[in-house]
């Protein structure tokens, strides 16, 4: 399966990813403990390249680092 970029990037929540976590005060491998709790096994590169847009983030990672972050799909999605 070929995955295309969309403007440079593989995601469009990593920047948003990444301020949650860092409102939360949580640093990359907090993130990815909580995440591993929920049953997805994330490593701190995992989050890293997420924020950076070089990893594609699956819609169930997606709702889960929503419900980690406190905030909605469509927060990190940056819908309105």
């Amino acid at each position: 399966m070929k995955i295309y970029a969309y403007n440079g990037r593989c995601n469009v929540s990593g920047n948003n990813v990444r301020t949650f976590r860092e409102r939360l005060g949580l640093s990359q491998e907090q993130l990815a403990a909580r995440m591993q709790v929920k049953g997805v096994p994330l490593t701190q590169k995992a989050v890293s390249r997420i924020e950076t847009g070089e990893r594609v983030v699956a819609d169930y990672e997606l709702m889960l680092l929503a419900s980690v972050l406190n905030t909605s799909v469509q927060r990190l999605l940056d819908i309105d």
